[in-house]
């Protein structure tokens, strides 16, 4: 998953090189904390959350087939 996350936030930036996904793990849930660039933050979240929201979709949809709930954050 973290790669997955980290793939899409290097797309969306136009700074890739300070994107961060730090992931964290206990035995229901994974949390997956993704940081970029200060100027590249609205890239990322996006116009009313839509570009967040979606990242999010893909990521639930490809941790599916696991039995672990998967959180994303953005900072």
């Amino acid at each position: 998953m973290k790669e997955l996350v980290e793939l899409i936030a290097k797309s969306l930036v136009d700074q890739p090189d300070l994107v961060i996904v730090t992931e964290t793990s206990d035995e229901t849930t994974v949390s997956l904390e993704l940081s970029v660039a200060p100027e590249d933050m609205g890239k990322v979240i996006g116009k009313g959350g839509r570009i967040a929201k979606a990242i999010r979709t893909v990521v639930k949809a490809a941790a599916s087939k696991g039995d672990k709930k998967v959180i994303v954050d953005i900072r």
